[in-house]
């Protein structure tokens, strides 16, 4: 039985879902797995806030669980990783979280690591993870765009803040890689990689890249 990889996005915007399948186009391989994405269209439109994350978390326990048998691993597919590590405890497959996986790369790319949030409130939470994962001492700095979910629909408006917060991590934070946090911004790495001059990290393809790696290495310890 051909194995997928499920991607996972934790809020109810079909929107956002298919420019995450979009953008994990290049890592579909005609001999590796599947990778599949899903909507989770009973979670709010966005996760934003901590009560959000509660919401999802059961119903990405009871996707995980529903999907294992045909699985070769899970990305959560929200840069605040809600409920990565429940969902760990729940699989015994490995499960990548979009935010943590691109902080991984940053960290393999440049020294300093600038973050674009979407809103100011995202940033303490975030901070909880970078300090949790001992990664703050490389961290030159997180800025929000400070547009909401729906906001992200005009393209103009969302690259115009995307450069600014872009250009200010890096000359005023001192930062030499970015990040991307939010999993519909994939579509603008590229632009923005060479408009910064710097390398811009997409956390759905840094995670999507890591899980096709797992899955990968597990097809070849079966065959030994």
């Amino acid at each position: 039985m051909s194995l997928s990889i499920f991607v996972i996005n934790p809020n109810s915007s079909t929107n956002v879902t298919a420019g995450i399948d979009d953008a994990l186009t290049p890592l579909r391989l005609t001999d590796g797995p599947k990778i599949e994405c899903h909507t989770i269209i009973e979670a709010p439109p966005g996760i934003q806030s901590e009560t959000d994350i509660m919401q999802v978390m059961p119903l990405l326990s009871t996707f995980i669980r529903s999907h294992e048998a045909q699985a070769a691993g899970f990305v959560i597919a929200c840069f605040s990783d809600p409920g990565l590590a429940m969902a760990r405890e729940t699989t015994r497959l490995p499960v990548f979280g979009i935010g943590e996986s691109a902080m991984l790369t940053a960290l393999t790319r440049g020294q300093r690591v600038g973050v674009i949030a979407i809103q100011p409130a995202s940033i303490s939470r975030h901070m909880r993870a970078w300090g949790a994962m001992g990664i703050l001492s490389r961290l030159a700095g997180e800025r929000a765009l400070g547009l909401n979910v729906e906001e992200l629909i005009d393209e103009r408006k969302t690259w115009m803040q995307l450069l600014e917060t872009g250009q200010k991590l890096r000359d005023e934070d001192g930062a030499n890689v970015v990040v991307l946090g939010c999993a519909g911004l994939a579509h603008y790495r590229r632009q923005l990689e060479q408009a910064l001059g710097l390398p811009v990290v997409d956390p759905c393809t840094a995670a999507g890249g890591m899980a096709l790696a797992a899955a990968q290495l597990a097809v070849l310890d079966d065959q030994i």
